[in-house]
């Protein structure tokens, strides 16, 4: 950022906001999205520290290597924003345990071939 524009311009402090995105990116196995996006909505809404408005929002980011990762963003009160961050990551992680959705993690196969050597 050039100097001008600190010194002429106007700050803004983002933290000096009521409220604070929260954005998760999750990354989901290429079987069921519905029924994953559908857990994550509940964890979401089932949390008091969630807002309403605006409205939570999963969408698709990217269709990986390993997985499809999701944009996970939610509006929560600035003193909840850490403590909430912190607290959806661990009930995502246990609700897909109990559900039986592993989060997938980059894998390769390696094969190898011995050559007859004559």
């Amino acid at each position: 950022m050039p100097n001008g524009q600190i010194y002429g311009g106007t700050i803004l402090n983002a933290t000096a906001s009521d409220t604070q995105r929260i954005d998760l990116v999750i990354g989901i196995g290429y079987d069921d999205i519905q029924k994953d996006k559908q857990l994550l909505e509940e964890i979401l809404h089932g949390d008091d520290r969630v807002l309403e408005d605006p409205a939570p929002a999963i969408s698709v980011a990217e269709l990986a290597d390993s997985c499809i990762n999701l944009n996970v963003r939610s509006r929560v009160g600035s003193e909840d924003c850490w403590p909430l961050r912190s607290d959806l990551l661990e009930r995502i992680k246990n609700t897909f345990d109990a559900e039986g959705i592993s989060i997938p993690y980059p894998q390769r196969d390696v094969h190898l071939y011995q050559e007859k050597v004559a």
